[in-house]
């Protein structure tokens, strides 16, 4: 993007080049905009702006197979909006606050927006898709269908639940992003994909050896930046089977697993030492101070200054 433009991208941990990103990127209304538009060869979150619209289609790429999911954050006339997959106009109509487009990057899909638009596009590798049909129980999935406007209820929602966090500077870690992308996945297989079922998936939990190493491996990871196939790999298992093995054993998400651990990690420190709150915040995982009396506010109910006087008092009396 031209170096006139606005752009932050999320400060997201990386531990390698595969690891998934999030960027938001903002346009001015007056740079010019390229041609084309490259997303990374791995799961990628990126908002885009513009206050003015595009003077021209733009074409987008991948460097590997995979998906463009693309959806609206505000309403376009049909006028104002175009898509192209294998150079054919697909008709539109009005774009309508989250609808979502399903293109495979093989069309090489364009578009085009002449008015104010708000977009948040996810690149979900076939790799990734693959995999995820395998543990489901699915046959290799060889084509998706093409959507264009879908009114796609799942899309919608968790693309609400991450929008809050794209731009900011606690942005979600790669371990919340990987939870994210099998979500995603599963949902665009089931959803889009051409397939037939082949087996029936098991719904156990992990083995006290498993759940014993995915503890260690959170805990010694306390920040996030582990990826969820290392402690997959960790206990043998691969990335989409350990997540839904995790989550039967522990009755949750790797990462909200993590958030608690952290938690209840600075509940310790506030309650044994007398550490301050920014230190007790770094050494619990968070970014920041700020992060962490948000996060702790919205689990425990009150901020962490409020529940440390009030240990202590408790404790006093």
């Amino acid at each position: 993007m031209d170096k006139k433009a606005s752009l932050e991208a999320d400060k997201t941990p990386q531990t390698s080049s595969e690891a998934p990103c999030t960027t938001f990127i903002q346009l001015d209304g007056k740079s010019p905009v390229p041609s084309q538009f490259r997303t990374p060869g791995t799961f990628t979150i990126t908002r885009l702006q513009s206050p003015a619209g595009l003077p021209d289609r733009i074409t987008k790429l991948s460097p590997v197979p995979a998906l463009l999911v693309s959806i609206s954050l505000k309403s376009l006339p049909s006028s104002r909006y175009q898509v192209w997959t294998a150079d054919k106009l697909i008709p539109t109509s009005f774009v309508h606050p989250f609808r979502s487009n399903v293109i495979d990057f093989d069309s090489q899909p364009r578009c085009w927006a002449g008015s104010a638009f708000d977009y948040v596009h996810y690149s979900v590798p076939r790799q990734g898709l693959d995999d995820i049909a395998e543990d489901l129980g699915f046959g290799r999935v060889n084509n998706y269908r093409l959507a264009v406007l879908e009114d796609d209820l799942v899309v919608a929602q968790i693309t609400k639940s991450i929008l809050p966090f794209l731009g900011r500077s606690d942005a979600p870690s790669v371990l919340a992003l990987d939870q994210f992308s099998l979500i995603l996945g599963a949902h665009l297989i089931q959803q889009y994909g051409v397939v037939r079922k082949t087996a029936r998936r098991s719904n156990g939990g992990l083995a006290p050896w498993q759940k014993r190493r995915a503890s260690e491996l959170l805990h010694e990871n306390m920040h996030g930046r582990i990826r969820l196939s290392e402690i997959a790999r960790g206990c043998g298992l691969s990335v989409s089977h350990f997540a839904r093995s995790f989550k039967t054993s522990f009755g949750t998400s790797t990462h909200q697993w993590l958030i608690q651990h952290r938690i209840d990690h600075a509940k310790q420190l506030m309650s044994q030492t007398s550490m301050s709150l920014i230190d007790i915040a770094i050494q619990s995982g968070f970014n920041d101070q700020a992060a962490f009396t948000r996060t702790f506010h919205q689990l425990v109910g009150v901020s962490p200054g409020r529940w440390r006087r009030h240990y202590i008092g408790h404790f006093r009396t």
